[in-house]
């Protein structure tokens, strides 16, 4: 997400960065820059007009300390602004009833059952809680079988009462919740092709009904500018309390996301970041600004690694590397804890200076990681715990048992020697780091 618009930010900051001083006639350059990369990221041109005033009135407004270099000082008035255009702060959701009940609406085709699937992972995995699903799409053809797949994949229980008043099923799902003490009711209501007097209807009785304590607007981000009539729409007949931006893991440009909250004032809570059912995150401005300006997200990718990684798991394989006792068994578990957290191009992006290192544009196909796990699991336990007895026999039988060839044991088991002795040299000191 973004790729197009960091890169060519951050190629307009790092110019910045090689003059000496401040003034008018290079911080004109920057915005003409800054200016272009966020009109061609189909960012709103009010939005484009106010935001480059005011960075430009803050840079040459500013006084310069000599302890702060002027383009370090121009990349955090951008980097503070662009964080309030995104919302200045993140928007919890608001979870105090009981049970807590979110709605979501939203056009056909923006996702909206997926997300409403995702959302009650998302919260059972932060809040160890139980969540309810409930169809109230009674419409579209096969959304209460697409919503009790979700429902079956995830093993969350979903309310349905088929093809009846979706006013009715919202109201009984209430009573079925509080009986059964559910934590969370996700309602995934109907969708049309556009905003119309009958869909709006429905939805205001469906609210006025069940009282949500979230009203949450699911909206593709590839739609352009036409999202803030969407929104605005929405927002007119049943005061929205947040946004969830779908499909930004896709070849969008991303000007949406910078548009909605300072034209709407409606906050972004959430961002689908692949189509995995855990690949929905909570909108952080502060995060979302560093990862455009290539300033990585270490926090999100720590937040990551702690909810799928087995922290008595990875000191053990830890004290093993540092040993040198680290086998194929061990690196079958590592990868299946990596895989755990979801794409690993996703993880590469929120490192500092990815895109420095061309790791934004890294390609890894699902299919090389299953390649990998599929040569491992050919093996004897013996032959994983120490594979220096593979020899060309047994390299045979692997890769007849996987399905692959001899050459692709051979490249597994030679990086797998070459990072072994990585290994050794960082536990003895002497690996020397090329920067």
């Amino acid at each position: 997400m973004f790729e197009s618009l960091g890169q060519r930010l951050q190629n307009a900051l790092h110019k910045m960065k090689g003059y000496g001083k401040i003034t008018e006639e290079n911080i004109g350059e920057m915005m003409r820059e800054i200016r272009l990369a966020l009109l061609e990221a189909d960012v709103n041109y009010q939005v484009v007009k106010e935001f480059t005033q005011t960075v430009k009135e803050k840079a040459l407004g500013e006084e310069v300390q000599s302890s702060i270099k002027p383009g370090d000082l121009f990349v955090k008035i951008v980097k503070d602004e662009l964080t309030e255009l995104l919302g200045g702060e993140s928007a919890p959701l608001n979870l105090d009833g009981s049970p807590a009940i979110l709605m979501l609406v939203g056009l056909q085709g923006s996702g909206k059952t997926t997300t409403t699937g995702k959302l009650a992972n998302f919260l059972r995995k932060k809040h160890a809680k139980k969540p309810l699903l409930v169809a109230c799409d009674v419409y579209r053809p096969a959304a209460i079988d697409q919503l009790k797949q979700l429902g079956k994949q995830l093993n969350i229980e979903v309310y349905e009462e088929g093809k009846e008043n979706p006013v009715t099923i919202a109201k009984n799902a209430i009573s079925y919740a509080k009986e059964n003490h559910y934590d969370y009711v996700l309602v995934d209501t109907a969708g049309r092709l556009h905003i119309d007097d009958a869909l709006m209807e429905e939805l205001q009785n469906i609210e006025k009904e069940i009282t949500p304590q979230e009203i949450l607007l699911v909206l593709d981000a590839m739609m352009g500018q036409d999202a803030i009539n969407v929104i605005t729409g929405f927002n007119d007949k049943l005061k929205l309390t947040g946004v969830i931006l779908t499909k930004l893991d896709g070849d969008t440009r991303g000007g949406v996301a910078l548009s909605v909250r300072h034209l709407t004032h409606v906050p972004i809570k959430f961002i689908g970041v692949s189509e995995k059912l855990d690949g929905l995150d909570s909108f952080d401005p502060e995060r979302m600004a560093g990862r455009i300006l290539g300033m990585g997200d270490i926090i999100s990718l720590v937040e990551k690694a702690q909810e799928a990684i087995d922290e008595k798991e990875a000191e053990k394989t830890a004290k093993k590397m540092q040993q040198g006792k680290f086998d194929l068994e061990d690196f079958l578990s590592t990868l299946k804890q990596m895989k755990r957290l979801g794409p690993l191009e996703n993880l590469l992006k929120l490192i500092p200076g990815a895109s420095k290192m061309g790791l934004n544009n890294v390609k890894i196909p699902p299919k090389q990681m299953a390649h990998i796990e599929a040569i491992i699991l050919s093996m004897t336990p013996n032959e994983r715990r120490h594979p220096e007895i593979i020899k060309a026999s047994r390299k045979t039988r692997i890769a007849k048992g996987c399905g692959l060839s001899v050459q692709e044991v051979n490249k597994l088991l030679a990086q797998f020697d070459q990072m072994k002795k990585m290994m050794k040299q960082f536990s003895n000191g002497n690996l020397k780091l090329p920067f």
